[in-house]
Parts: structure tokens; C-alpha cells; sequence
């Protein structure tokens, strides 16, 4: 079993940064990646990145990399996504997910069993 709690969204304009923190708890994170997605008003939920928590390799989508990273504070049990240079498109509920991994793809969002509550993002131009 994990849990996720959220925090950090907001308004911003164009070109600032925001912050994402996601706490979980959970009896191991051996095999566990933790992935953000996100989902803006009449679209289906989508993959923003991942993160395998024991190698810290990560994933990102083509419309965030080089812009935003995920990193995770293993004494704090916390994963960050790190968003630069904000753009209004990025506007949507961000989404802090976990799954047992063994391989594989990780940008399926139906592969997730745990889910954070989500935070609203907005950025305005």
C-alpha cells in the first residue's frame, strides 16, 4: 500500500517556476517508480515523467524535457517535480502516481495503483 499526499501548485505567469512535492509512505520503495501525470480541462490524462526510486532513473515526455525534472528526497520519503520556465499549456491538475515496477513502459497512467489527490497548476500569459 502507498499513499501520496500533494503539494505546491498555484498561479503563475510565463516563465516562472513552480515546485511540486509528493510525500509517500509506503513499507518499501524497492521497485517502486512514482510518476507525475497531469490533465487539463476536456483532455485525457497525460504523462509528464517518472522516476524508479532505488536507481533514480527517470523519464520524461518530449513536451516537458529540459524544462521540468523529478528528483526525490529519500530521507524525507518525497518526491519533487521541478517545472522552469512554465509555458499556459502546462495549465492542468498535476497528478503524483506509484507503481511497483519490473520493467517496462512507464507512461501508461493505467499502470499506476496509487494516486495523490491532485493540484491545480495555472499559468497565465
Amino acid at each position: 500500500q502507498v499513499q501520496l499526499v500533494e503539494s505546491g501548485g498555484g498561479l503563475v505567469q510565463a516563465g516562472d517556476s513552480l515546485r511540486l512535492s509528493c510525500a509517500a509512505s509506503a513499507s518499501t520503495f524497492i521497485n517502486v517508480v512514482m510518476g507525475w501525470f497531469r490533465q487539463a480541462p476536456g483532455k485525457e490524462r497525460e504523462f509528464v515523467g517518472a522516476l524508479w526510486w532505488s536507481t533514480i532513473v527517470t523519464w520524461y515526455a518530449d513536451s516537458v524535457k529540459g524544462r521540468f525534472t523529478i528528483s526525490r528526497d529519500n530521507a524525507k520519503n518525497t518526491v519533487y517535480l521541478q517545472m522552469n520556465n512554465l509555458k499556459p499549456e502546462d495549465t492542468a491538475v498535476y497528478y503524483c502516481a506509484a507503481r511497483y515496477y519490473r520493467g517496462g513502459y512507464v507512461r501508461d497512467a493505467l499502470d499506476y495503483n496509487y494516486w495523490g489527490q491532485g493540484t491545480q497548476v495555472t499559468v497565465s500569459s
